[in-house]
């Protein structure tokens, strides 16, 4: 495994830890379970490859990083706002479809704009993400969904998960705090997107299918719904381990994918609520427990 190699791994683990803590304030977070995550990814790698390849403006690669970034959060957000605001009268399962209904209508509408490739994708796009500046942007983005849960939007948010009926008898506008989620979540899959885009160079209706949206949720799940630490761990763990798997030999490398799947149940069935539960990794506290014994 060469160094070239970890890094691509590192910079796509980074990608889904934006996918999967965006995805986790929606599900995890406000309790609504949404499968068109990777719709929203789509419109923001599409906005922000189109910003790179038909409008850069002469400043630096990291300025125009930053600007596609913010591009895709806009058109991923404005995206959120128009499936949310209708849908999120729904519950449970009928949300779940509607928003899965969702990510497959941007897709077949992306292949048919000959403007962006159609099926054929967008090319030519300038690579403008490296992994400071990854890293840099997952670090705002973790801050800004830590300090929004701790917050009284965040504590709004939370008690609809809790208790949707209560939290509306207690005077919270619970449609407005469910749309307020569901867009943040949204415009975050929306910068990973940009991120995306401009990381690969090349961006196609087919990276983002129904699929993606499943594994997405499924890296919110086994780290722990709710859990911001959870979210990155699961992005890490199910981005890194079927690669891992390929260097323990021809037999196993075949088997891959069936071991992989395997593990997943296990640890499933070891840890039912995810690796964290809804709590949070604090290295602080550790830190304050050592104290405190000694």
């Amino acid at each position: 495994m060469n160094l070239e190699y970890i890094a691509h791994l590192a910079a796509i683990s980074g990608i889904f830890i934006i996918l999967a803590v965006s995805l986790n304030l929606i599900n995890g977070i406000c309790g609504e379970l949404s499968l068109g995550h990777a719709g929203f990814w789509a419109v923001g790698a599409y906005v922000g490859g189109a910003y790179g390849v038909f409008m850069p403006l002469p400043i630096p690669d990291f300025m125009n990083l930053f600007i596609s970034c913010g591009l895709g959060f806009v058109g991923a957000a404005l995206a959120g706002l128009v499936i949310g605001v209708p849908c999120l009268r729904l519950r449970g399962d009928y949300l779940a479809i509607a928003t899965l209904g969702f990510g497959e209508i941007i897709r077949i509408i992306i292949m048919n704009m000959d403007i962006v490739g159609g099926p054929r994708g967008l090319t030519g796009i300038p690579k403008w993400t490296n992994l400071p500046l990854l890293y840099f942007i997952i670090a705002l983005t973790v801050i800004f969904m830590a300090n929004l849960i701790r917050g009284t939007h965040g504590r709004a948010i939370i008690s609809i998960r809790e208790d949707e009926i209560a939290a509306d008898c207690m005077g919270i506008y619970t449609f407005k705090y469910k749309t307020l989620a569901f867009v943040i979540g949204a415009g975050f899959a929306g910068v990973a997107g940009a991120l995306y885009a401009h990381y690969q160079e090349f961006i196609s209706p087919n990276s983002f299918t129904f699929m993606w949206s499943v594994i997405i949720l499924i890296m919110v799940i086994l780290g722990g719904l709710g859990s911001i630490s959870g979210s990155i761990a699961g992005a890490i763990i199910l981005t890194v381990l079927p690669e891992l798997l390929r260097f323990f030999g021809e037999t196993i490398s075949q088997w891959r994918m069936l071991i992989y799947s395997v593990l997943l149940i296990v640890l499933m069935l070891a840890r039912p609520k995810g690796i964290f539960g809804k709590k949070e990794f604090n290295p602080l506290a550790l830190f304050q427990k050592k104290g405190t014994n000694s």
